[in-house]
């Protein structure tokens, strides 16, 4: 009889672990549509030269893309484009061919043509640089760990899909490393990373593809059962679960409610673009051969070789803030760039008066 109920708890808890998996339906974006269609660009699309000048919160407005050279003097175009725009609101045959070709940008975006929502526009100019190549690097990498992957996520009960998230956070390079001192596939940080396995100086098992896989089936577990759905959980692992459930407690359970609604000191463009990001990989991966053509994917224990990888702009693995340290020769807007955030906000963020930095300065970025 002990034996039976034991057997019987068994089935209930692989049901329950199964149901668990399986509540996770990408095809079902709730007005995330545009968010990701914008990230699946600049996976395919744009490559490393390539700077998309676009707004910052309706990501899928693009004015322009252009070259490193001209990021500056293209944005201050586009400055005086829209404060054109606004001072012919009720004349739009006045505009200029530059002109009526952002404002054809912002309707076919489907944003209405106002005072208010030009004057938002105008402070909203961001940068996003493509990374075609480092996608697609990304992409043969993963037939080194996908299916194993895939099978440490199913025994935790998290939906199989996610063992993509590697493609946004890592491009399937175990030895990335970022300013923000993430490491690894799953860009783990030091203190979240000692919560799930050992982070030392002798031992760093976020360097340990496996032992990391685990660590992050177990962290996004927590996170869903902390805020109830995959969509905010996979959010939390960019943003962190208690700031995740502030916003919710804030703005409701739904994620695009949250991203239009929730003004987080720490909610910035990354945590808000991470699951649009997600999506739109997951989506590229299942249709690479559209975008890339035919790939060699690499094979399960292939060489492995290390490689620097350049810190993605967001809060790796629920890091509670990143800094910067100001290197010799950086500048306000190449830092702003860098961490894909605005002169403005860095500037309200660490109480800078001007845009004069010095070398060694530590300055907040999200």
């Amino acid at each position: 009889m002990r034996l039976s109920l034991f057997r019987i708890m068994i089935a209930l808890l692989a049901f329950a672990g199964a149901a668990f998996a399986s509540d996770l339906d990408l095809r079902q974006l709730n007005g995330l549509e545009s968010r990701v269609e914008f990230w699946k660009k600049v996976f395919t699309q744009y490559g490393q030269d390539d700077v998309i000048l676009h707004d910052r919160a309706n990501v899928h407005l693009i004015y322009d893309v252009v070259k490193d050279d001209a990021v500056e003097s293209r944005t201050a175009q586009v400055k005086r484009g829209l404060q054109e725009i606004a001072a012919n609101l009720k004349t739009p045959e006045n505009l200029s061919p530059a002109a009526r070709q952002i404002r054809s940008a912002i309707v076919d975006s489907g944003i209405p043509v106002s005072a208010s929502t030009i004057e938002q526009l105008r402070g909203n100019i961001h940068t996003q640089r493509g990374i075609k190549e480092r996608f697609r690097d990304g992409i043969v990498r993963s037939g080194r760990y996908v299916d194993s992957f895939r099978e440490t996520f199913a025994k935790e009960g998290v939906p199989a899909a996610i063992a993509l998230l590697p493609l946004v956070e890592s491009s399937f390079e175990n030895q990335a490393f970022s300013t923000a001192g993430a490491a690894g596939i799953w860009q783990f940080t030091r203190g979240t990373g000692r919560l799930y396995m050992r982070v030392s100086g002798k031992v760093d098992e976020r360097l340990d593809p496996a032992k990391a896989t685990n660590a992050a089936a177990r962290l996004l577990r927590d996170n869903y059962k902390a805020l109830g759905s995959w969509p905010l959980a996979i959010t939390a692992y960019n943003h962190g679960r208690a700031g995740m459930m502030r916003a919710k407690e804030a703005a409701g359970p739904e994620l695009p409610s949250i991203i239009d609604n929730y003004r987080g000191r720490l909610f910035g463009y990354a945590s808000a673009n991470f699951f649009s990001e997600f999506v739109a990989a997951v989506q590229v991966y299942e249709n690479y051969t559209q975008h890339f053509g035919e790939l060699v994917l690499d094979k399960p224990g292939g060489t492995i070789t290390p490689t620097i990888v350049a810190a993605r702009p967001r809060q790796a693995a629920a890091a509670v803030s990143d800094k910067y340290k100001v290197r010799k020769g950086d500048t306000l807007g190449r830092i702003a760039r860098q961490f894909d955030t605005t002169i403005r906000e860095l500037m309200a963020k660490n109480n800078l008066r001007n845009a004069t930095i010095y070398a060694g300065q530590i300055l907040a970025i999200e």
